[in-house]
């Protein structure tokens, strides 16, 4: 080392070292930070901190881990829209998707839908009744359905009426409001492939149903297809066992398909050689077509896409012109993994390609991301996926020509934020 620097170093204050230092720093970050962002003065650097000239909390102060206080707003809402007549035993709570990172979505952030309130199930007393057409009913308690092999897949669970209230136009001005009725998680269970290979299937077994043990007694069918698939009975949800309100002890998992499948609190599985066109699959979950006539049973969640930053919650106001900002947001698809993604700035008129970064996995939430030049004029910001079955995002009039006006399910069009001259974001739908 030269030694008059050496001599110089040792000589020089800490706000002098500062002042030098933030310009060089300033130069690199010009393109991400936007200007007087790097102030040799700040207190919060030229001081030191409380937190940093006191003894912390013992470590077990908190047995059970919490976020930090400061985090406080980052919450699970709910709407008396979302409700039964505003019971709040039958209603929704939305994920906190502007404050997600990467794609796992914390186990107490999970969206929840519930029919009669969460149910609270003793585990020892828990019970799973697997009958109908099979060779060799059983009754298993959880510690015998531990017993079968496990395994462990990160899969996102959506409501099929996730944007719902999107139908006739923009009802809700905040992201979690507009698209929360969905998570994505990891997920550790048991196929149920490999349950049925023990009991055997019976040739005419076709349907399943399945059975919540909560006072709704909440009852789904499946196609045995989907069932020796890939569906699971889960007992775990990101490395520990499954939260109350997302089917402690045991919850069905059919990856991929309506959240609504996925019965909570499971109790019975029974097999037959037909539906059985439970309330949950005959007045709801249908979709009226143009035609006057419903689809029914159409399980696989479409692929889909929204922008997550900027949004509502996280609006442009500061940023100067010149700035560079990431255009970040979530990809998923239940007919298997996101190709890609495309962004629009003007509504789709012109679209240019996203990139995909982290896991990109079938059935899972894949995060997009463009850096853009922030300009301060207005833009109406749109997002397209397209998955590898050749499934492209649709246009609203796309959507409305296939599924028709009245229902809510399955609703998959391109979402619009409007972004004004300051950088505000609101809930737009175009309708092209």
């Amino acid at each position: 080392m030269d030694k008059t620097f050496k001599e110089e170093s040792t000589s020089v204050s800490r706000r002098e070292f500062f002042k030098r230092t933030a310009s060089v720093s300033a130069v690199a970050a010009a393109s991400i930070l936007a200007p007087g962002t790097l102030l040799a003065d700040d207190p919060n650097i030229m001081h030191h901190t409380k937190w940093g000239t006191s003894l912390g909390d013992e470590c077990n102060y908190n047995p059970y881990g919490l976020p930090s206080k400061y985090e406080h707003n980052v919450v699970r809402r709910t709407s008396a829209l979302m409700s039964s007549a505003g019971d709040m035993h039958a209603a929704i709570s939305m994920t906190p998707l502007h404050e997600q990172q990467g794609i796992i979505t914390p186990s107490g952030l999970h969206f929840t839908r519930t029919h009669n309130g969460v149910a609270h199930i003793d585990p020892n007393k828990f019970r799973l009744m697997i009958h109908g057409l099979v060779e060799k009913p059983i009754v298993l308690t959880l510690e015998q359905l531990k017993r079968y092999p496990s395994e462990t897949k990160i899969l996102f669970l959506e409501c099929p009426s996730n944007g719902a209230a999107e139908w006739k136009g923009p009802q809700f001005g905040s992201l979690q409001f507009v698209r929360g009725m969905m998570s994505c998680s990891e997920w550790t269970g048991v196929r149920l492939s490999v349950i049925l290979e023990d009991l055997g299937l019976k040739p005419t077994a076709k349907w399943m149903l399945a059975e919540g043990s909560d006072g709704s007694e909440m009852s789904r069918t499946l196609p045995v297809e989907k069932v020796l698939d890939d569906c699971m009975l889960v007992y775990a949800q990101n490395g520990e066992a499954l939260r109350d309100e997302q089917g402690y002890p045991v919850r069905l998992m059919a990856p991929g398909w309506e959240a609504n499948l996925c019965v909570k609190w499971l109790k019975r599985l029974e097999f037959g050689d037909k539906p059985w066109y439970a309330k949950e699959e005959t007045s709801k979950y249908t979709a009226l077509t143009a035609s006057g006539k419903a689809i029914q049973h159409f399980y696989a969640l479409e692929t889909n896409s929204v922008i997550t930053s900027p949004c509502p919650e996280k609006p442009w106001t500061d940023l100067k012109v010149g700035d560079l900002v990431e255009i970040e947001g979530l990809a998923w698809s239940g007919h298997g993994t996101v190709r890609g993604v495309d962004l629009s700035f003007d509504g789709g008129k012109n679209w240019i390609e996203a990139s995909l970064k982290g896991l990109v996995l079938p059935k899972a939430w894949t995060r997009f991301s463009y850096m853009y030049k922030y300009e301060g004029k207005p833009l109406l910001l749109q997002s397209r996926s397209y998955d590898d079955s050749d499934n492209v995002q649709p246009t609203v009039n796309q959507e409305k020509a296939v599924v028709g006006v009245e229902g809510v399910y399955h609703r998959n069009a391109i979402h619009t934020w409007a972004v004004d001259a300051k950088g505000e974001v609101t809930n737009v739908q175009i309708r092209s």
